[in-house]
This record gives C-alpha cells, structure tokens and sequence, in this order.
C-alpha cells in the first residue's frame, strides 16, 4: 500500500456522516454545493430553491446528510423523495480541499445505505457529463445510465446523464 493509499484509506475510515441536524448543517450543505457549481457551471433556480430551503427535503420524506472529518464538514448530499418509494440522488458535494481521498465513495454508500432504510424502490440521479469523476464515482457504485424519459424530469438545465440505482 502507497503512502497516498494509506491516508486515503485512513481519512475515508474517519469520515461520518449523518443527518443534517443544525443552521450550521444546512449553511454548509449550501457552501458546498454552491462551491462546485459555480465552478463548473452558473446558479439555476432550482439550484437556490434547494439550497435555501434544505429544511424542505427531510418535510418531504428525505434526508440531507453531511460528512465530517475530524468535525469539518467535508462532503453532502441529499436525498430527495420525488414520491413514496422514489428518491433522487441530489446536490452531492465534497470540497475541493478533499477531494481524491475517497470521501465521495464513502457519502455515496451511505446515500445508498440509507435510502434503502427509508424504503426506497427507485433511486436515480441526473448529473452532466463535464462531471467525469463524480459519474465515474456512480457508475463504480453500480448506477447504471438510462434515457431521460425513464426518470422524472430534471429541473436543471445543465443535466444531461441520467442514472439509476437498480435496488
């Protein structure tokens, strides 16, 4: 095992994550994904509709998960229930300043873990392909591409991957 390797796997082994559960929590969820988004792409709507409201996804059935290492928020992502038993995949993030370490694997079997907790029978995400880490990352992790007309319609115009979680 690489030095690299090592602390990759070391860092991955102390991430937590859990429910977002304070101001603090939802007002990183924001940093985070604001950070990569506006990076790679501009703000849509319903980017600030999600964002500023996180509160909205666990009302609706979901969850917003944070990951910590050594009590720094790192990485998130949520779960949004689109319908009983349908959820989407949603606003995953790790920060730049981490990324490379396996932080993304380790929210990502989380994510998995925990929408089968809540019941989940479909599990989708919409994504874009200048993202080519993050949908190597799902498609390592068993999603599987499919046509857009198989999933619920995306609100954002930048997508143009679409994926399923066969559960």
């Amino acid at each position: 095992m690489t030095q690299q390797t090592e602390t990759r796997s070391l860092e991955a082994d102390a991430i937590v994550v859990a429910p977002m559960s304070s101001p603090a929590d939802a007002r990183a969820f924001k940093d985070l994904n604001l950070e990569w988004i506006e990076a790679f792409f501009s703000i849509e709507p319903a980017d600030l509709a999600t964002l500023d409201h996180p509160q909205a996804i666990v009302d609706g059935g979901g969850e917003v998960l944070i990951a910590r290492l050594d009590g720094e928020p790192v990485g998130c992502v949520a779960l949004v229930q689109e319908h009983p038993g349908v959820f989407e995949l949603s606003k995953m993030a790790v920060s730049p300043r981490f990324r490379g370490r396996g932080i993304g694997r380790v929210v990502l079997a989380d994510a998995i873990e925990r929408v089968r907790a809540l019941g989940a029978k479909e599990f989708f995400l919409a994504s874009n392909a200048r993202l080519a880490s993050a949908v190597h990352l799902y498609e390592s992790m068993g999603f599987v591409h499919v046509p857009p007309s198989e999933l619920p319609p995306s609100p954002y115009d930048r997508a143009d991957v679409f994926m399923r979680y066969p559960l």
